[in-house]
C-alpha cells in the first residue's frame, strides 16, 4: 500500500560528501523530496524548461536563488521557481538545513 503521510523531520538524513535528496512521493504529475544540506552544500543552479519547483524551508536556513534574486529562507518560508527560470539552493549557515521540495510535472516520468 502506498504511503500518503510523512514525517519530514524523521526522514531528514545528511551525507558529508554532498546534499542528500530523500524522495517521499513521486508520480508522473509531481515529485516531493526532502533536501538535506550540511553547511556549505548546494544544489547547482539550473533550470527546467517545463517544470515548476517549490522550496519550503523545514529546518535551519538556506539561500535560495531564483533568477537574479537570492534570499535566505527560514523555517516556514517558501520560494517558487517557475519553469524556465534558473534556480538553486545553498546552505550558507553553520547548521544543517532541510527543505521540502515539490516539482511538477515530474521531469523524468
Amino acid at each position: 500500500m502506498p504511503e500518503y503521510f510523512f514525517d519530514t523531520e524523521a526522514e531528514a538524513d545528511y551525507a558529508p560528501d554532498k546534499m542528500k535528496k530523500i524522495n517521499l512521493y513521486k508520480s508522473p504529475r509531481l515529485f516531493c523530496d526532502v533536501y538535506c544540506l550540511l553547511p556549505g552544500q548546494a544544489q547547482k543552479e539550473h533550470a527546467h524548461a517545463e517544470n515548476d519547483k517549490i522550496y519550503h524551508q523545514l529546518s535551519g536556513t538556506a539561500e535560495v536563488c531564483i533568477g537574479e534574486e537570492r534570499r535566505t529562507l527560514r523555517p516556514g518560508e517558501v520560494a517558487v521557481a517557475p519553469a524556465g527560470v534558473v534556480h538553486g539552493v545553498r546552505n550558507t549557515s553553520r547548521a544543517p538545513a532541510s527543505l521540502l521540495v515539490v516539482m511538477a510535472p515530474h521531469p523524468r516520468l
